[in-house]
């Protein structure tokens, strides 16, 4: 896992594909019949998510939030849509189908699209760190250190890229959606969030040290992936030795599940569980509750690799959308007729809509 002050350095570039986002959602807002309505979000999302994490991976630009996507890009992001849409059939269904029914072989042929993109993008920065060195000039960045530093080799990189990418797109855009539309719902949570993140930055961009002094986003951020974690049930088996856990025995070689979604809504650690209650996690406002009781990133050596990535461009992101305009105050409310709060999926839904109003002194 990046340590903080390793993920610091991505701030910059994370910044700059916000600023994109930030556009896109008044382009998308000024365009819509009413001129409030964002359409799509949770999908607009998906997309600045991968487009993020790609600008750190592959120390590029990839046009997931032009107005026009570039087409292999396109191709890209529906890969791994229908990757995810087939994989809960390939898991799902016994070995004997795969011949007779698609989900099989169309996974297949998503990853190897997935895997196809990713392989261009490192070759090319392959080349162009080749000819850096060749003019004597100092290479940087995450890829960079990975073909630089020879732990891996280039097959093991193209392989961990793809699927580092992979794992930050969900985390990043499921999260963000969560939380903007449980702020939609609760105008008092959205105007305290506004007011920390003006009171803290004023009309300056966002960056990390603002980021310290903003323990209500952080705590937003906190709640929502308790309640929606992206990754709802985890694996580790014991394989050092026969352990012991709550007085039953679990020998040694044992696949040990963790259902997060369940822990992390356990009354016992989280009182009215299913409410959106970002003060829980507040200094102020919080009950104890067991440190163990919500982990959406897990835990030690496995923990999530990009966590710190993940966490930084959510922070970042939610900071600016309710920050909104210098002078202005952004009010997020859920388009009229929705019926999502019973909806576990977000994407492909026309459910927030924003207006502008002048800032009250």
């Amino acid at each position: 896992m990046l340590k903080p002050t390793e993920a610091m350095l991505y701030a910059g570039t994370l910044n700059a594909v916000t600023s994109d986002l930030l556009g896109r959602l008044e382009a998308k807002r000024r365009g819509s019949p009413s001129g409030q309505g964002l359409g799509d979000v949770a999908s607009l999302l998906y997309r600045f998510a991968l487009e993020g994490i790609a600008s750190i991976l592959f120390e590029t630009r990839i046009g997931c939030l032009e107005p026009q996507v570039p087409p292999e890009t396109q191709r890209f992001i529906d890969a791994i849509g229908c990757m995810f849409r087939d994989s809960v059939f390939v898991t799902a269904l016994p070995a004997w189908t795969r011949p007779l029914l698609p989900f099989w072989d169309r996974y297949l042929r998503s990853w190897d699209t997935i895997f196809a993109f990713g392989k261009q993008l490192i070759d090319r920065r392959m080349e162009e760190l080749a000819a850096q060195q060749e003019r004597g000039q100092e290479a940087s960045g995450y890829l960079s250190y990975l073909l630089a530093c020879g732990h891996l080799t280039p097959t093991q990189v193209y392989g961990s890229v793809a699927e580092l990418l992979l794992a930050g797109v969900d985390t990043t855009s499921n999260t963000l959606s969560w939380a903007l539309y449980h702020l939609a719902r609760d105008p008092q949570a959205q105007a305290n969030l506004h007011r920390e993140v003006t009171g803290v930055v004023g009309g300056q961009v966002p960056d990390v040290p603002h980021l310290a002094q903003m323990p209500l986003l952080k705590a937003i951020i906190k709640e929502t992936l308790r309640l929606y974690p992206v990754v709802q049930v985890n694996s580790r088996v014991a394989v050092e030795k026969d352990i012991i856990v709550g007085g039953y025995l679990f020998p040694k070689g044992t696949l040990i599940s963790f259902a997060h979604f369940t822990l992390s809504r356990d009354e016992r650690s989280f009182p009215e569980p299913e409410r959106f209650l970002p003060q829980r996690w507040l200094r102020a406002g919080a009950a104890p509750h067991h440190p163990f009781s919500s982990i959406p990133f897990g835990y030690g050596i496995r923990g999530c690799v990009g966590r710190r990535i993940a966490e930084l461009e959510m922070h970042l992101a939610l900071a600016r959308v309710s920050g909104g305009v210098p002078g202005t105050r952004q009010h997020w409310s859920l388009c009229p007729g929705s019926r999502l709060a019973t909806s576990s999926w977000l994407k492909g839904y026309s459910w927030l809509q924003v207006t502008s109003a002048p800032e009250k002194r």
